[in-house]
């Protein structure tokens, strides 16, 4: 139990364990190890946390923001001290190895604390003249938020809706993926430890049935889930009800398209990057790449030439450059549609199979060619890193293929063509794109989808919006004018 956590559940500003609830096993990806054994919360746990957040919240909303900044500050500088033990547990948890958790997971959760730490102050509102009367508008806390991560990036998951909550004044109860609930609590701990009242992030581990009883509390003014379609359908019908804040960060099928004047190493470095960093399992990856007929042939030799070199292996090595998928469950997922694409015609580049030698969850860098709009590989989300390269004419057939998708999370353009590039992303029906680059999410950039992807957004200065409500106050300045 190299991992076990001094408890299962961070409740009112301690560890609470309550073992009447069902095992959760925490399984290392690359060997298979259980790390840590944890339970499931109980309705008693669930109560307490919620109880926890509708008390401590008031106090909290009516703090200063540069003293909740502070806090989150400090928190920040906590993660950065503690980066090399925190991505040691995010690689344990996830799978992914440490040259990735060392940059990518805990320190961008740590840029968002101190993002929203320096945003925090800047909230106000805002006065609207009227002649003789006027109105001024307050942003307020919407009171008790409920976050649901996703196995991916469980402690950026867990920063990225912490931070917004609590700079805005909000109180949250977290519930992590139970695949990967070890992170959030760190993150809790830490929290406290940095000043936080107890009571304002609270995490409790479970499977569906927990989330279904935190969405539905009248207790809880919003819901931010990160996760699958089908989870956030339910998640959103769940939370209709109750008519409360919803912000949803769900899957995508994103197309990267690549015209004939693109930089070629550049464009290959961004499709690897967009399929095979955390080994393929991150929601705006780039799946669909459509490759302009003219450069078809040198973008997949140059491709397969770099995927040879990638180097998969113990994660827990710096220089290992891929790890294993999450979970068994999820490398045989990916493992049938490698067989469906070959089934279907798509032409095989390289990969195709399990991890030679490697007795974890691993998967090889994949990638098909001569793939077809209505083959299942360009169709749904597949979650491991397996690329599907597709190819196009002109830059209306590009546009009007990369729209043909339910989702709309994310797209690319790479093209020398600056024009062509802004005029590309314009018609392009996603959330979030990028123009000769992929998958950078920095903070300071609202993130999120549209379709099927989601609603909302997360990060930048449209988060205060989903996590604040306008409170408009009329202010009559003379005698009432009645007609009664």
């Amino acid at each position: 139990m190299k991992a076990q956590p001094k408890a299962s559940h961070f409740v009112n500003g301690t560890y609470v364990e309550d073992s009447a609830g069902a095992v959760i096993e925490v399984i290392y990806p690359a060997t298979g190890e259980v790390i840590a054994r944890l339970h499931e919360a109980t309705p008693a746990v669930v109560e307490a946390a919620l109880a926890a957040a509708h008390a401590a919240q008031k106090a909290w909303g009516q703090t200063r923001p540069v003293e909740r900044a502070r806090i989150l500050r400090r928190a920040a500088d906590l993660i950065r001290d503690r980066n090399a033990d925190l991505s040691w547990l995010e690689t344990l948890d996830t799978g992914k190895p440490l040259q990735e958790t060392t940059v990518a997971d805990w320190p961008s959760g740590a840029d968002a604390l101190e993002f929203f730490a320096g945003l925090a102050p800047s909230v106000t509102g805002e006065t609207v003249p009227l002649g003789r009367d006027f109105v001024y508008t307050l942003r307020e806390p919407l009171g008790v938020c409920v976050g649901i991560g996703a196995w991916n990036y469980p402690s950026q998951i867990a920063c990225w809706k912490a931070a917004p909550a609590l700079a805005m004044g909000n109180a949250m109860v977290f519930k992590p993926s139970e695949v990967t609930p070890l992170g959030a609590l760190q993150l809790a701990e830490i929290l406290v430890e940095a000043g936080l009242p107890a009571g304002l992030f609270n995490v409790v581990q479970g499977r569906g049935a927990v989330g279904g009883a935190l969405v539905t509390d009248p207790r809880v003014a919003k819901v931010s889930l990160t996760g699958s379609v089908p989870t956030g359908r339910r998640v959103y019908a769940a939370a209709a009800d109750g008519v409360r804040h919803v912000t949803m960060e769900l899957g995508g099928k994103s197309p990267l398209i690549i015209f004939d004047d693109a930089d070629l190493e550049s464009a290959v470095g961004a499709a690897m990057l967009g399929n095979f960093y955390s080994a393929g399992q991150v929601c705006s990856n780039g799946t669909r790449v459509f490759v302009q007929r003219g450069i078809k042939d040198r973008f997949l030799a140059r491709l397969a030439e770099r995927t040879a070199a990638i180097t998969l292996g113990d994660p827990l090595d710096m220089a290992t450059q891929m790890g294993p998928l999450v979970s068994a469950a999820q490398r045989d997922k990916v493992m049938g549609y490698v067989e469906t694409a070959k089934t279907e015609g798509a032409r095989l580049i390289c990969g195709g199979a399990v991890g030679a030698d490697l007795a974890g969850c691993f998967v090889q860098p994949t990638v098909f060619a001569d793939v077809t709009d209505t083959m299942t590989l360009a169709r749904e989300e597949v979650f491991g890193p397996v690329m599907a390269v597709l190819d196009f004419a002109d830059e209306e057939e590009a546009v009007t293929r990369a729209n043909a998708t339910e989702f709309g999370l994310a797209a690319g353009v790479f093209t020398a063509d600056l024009t062509r590039a802004h005029r590309v992303v314009a018609a392009l029906e996603a959330g979030t794109c990028w123009i000769n680059a992929y998958n950078l999410t920095p903070v300071e950039g609202p993130f999120g989808g549209s379709k099927l992807s989601g609603v909302g957004r997360e990060n930048g200065k449209a988060a205060v919006e989903h996590y604040t409500q306008i409170k408009s106050v009329y202010v009559g300045m003379g005698p009432v004018d009645s007609p009664y």
